[in-house]
């Protein structure tokens, strides 16, 4: 199954190309018009925070982006080249990992399992040589995949609904990088989190970053926002209304320009 149509852009060498570029793309549901003309660039190890009150157009964008809905209008890029999923399953696949506000995590199931359900490892047994799950080493390459992050979760055989809600973002993250994720999209990751937690959220999204991962930070907290990202991203009715780096930004100010800002 074809994930990506590598059709060039340009002439231009893809290294020097955004790792994800939309082009004035749009998305409508019938008569309704979820999403109008986005265009933005994101590099390798930025981070964005996409932001604006409810009804903007976030969780539109972001399906366009994961591969959820294809645009009614407009293109997407990555690393250079024509960008068209036809499912999360070739997002995913590209290196595009969409990391849910409900983890969609199995929290009876041990920490290893998590980050392997659905892709388990498997090996022949010296019983007719049938498949078997080869537990061993998904527990290691879970310890290996948790241990590039900067929170300890301390054992891999605990069921996943023991652990802090920042640990549960670990697990999915690690997840993600398992499928080598170039670019993960975390929904309202510090939602319902307290302030230690969210600031063990915050550390896993420096350290993606850290990494040369993008990520694209849907959130409703701008203190959040303002802590790790480089810019905003603002929608408004489905537009860019505006776009600012955060440097020296306050969460009020930035707070300020989404209310203020208009669609164009």
């Amino acid at each position: 199954m074809a994930l990506v149509n590598f059709a060039p852009r340009q002439a231009e060498a893809a290294h020097t190309a955004p790792l994800l570029e939309l082009d004035r793309v749009s998305l409508a549901y019938g008569p309704v018009q979820a999403v109008r003309d986005v265009s933005f660039a994101l590099r390798a190890g930025e981070v964005v925070g996409l932001v604006g009150d409810n009804g903007a157009g976030k969780s539109s964008l972001v399906k366009l982006i994961a591969g959820v809905h294809r645009p009614s209008a407009g293109r997407m890029y990555w690393r250079g080249h024509l960008y068209a999923p036809r499912g999360p399953r070739d997002a995913l696949a590209a290196g595009i990992a969409t990391i849910h506000q409900h983890l969609a995590l199995a929290p009876r199931l041990p920490v290893w399992h998590n980050l392997f359900l659905g892709a388990e490892r498997v090996r022949r047994s010296w019983l007719f040589g049938l498949p078997v799950l080869d537990v061993a080493r998904m527990r290691q390459e879970a310890k290996a995949a948790l241990a590039r992050l900067a929170i300890t979760v301390p054992d891999v055989d605990r069921p996943v609904g023991e652990l802090s809600g920042g640990q549960r973002q670990a697990v999915a993250i690690a997840r993600a990088l398992l499928w080598n994720a170039r670019l993960v999209i975390m929904d309202e990751p510090t939602a319902a989190l307290g302030v230690r937690e969210t600031e063990e959220v915050r550390a896993l999204i420096r350290g993606l970053k850290a990494e040369g991962v993008a990520v694209i930070l849907v959130s409703h907290d701008m203190q959040d926002v303002v802590a790790v990202a480089d810019r905003a991203l603002v929608l408004k009715k489905g537009r860019l209304a505006a776009q600012c780096a955060l440097a020296g930004l306050d969460a009020d100010r930035l707070a300020h320009l989404v209310m203020t800002a208009q669609a164009a």
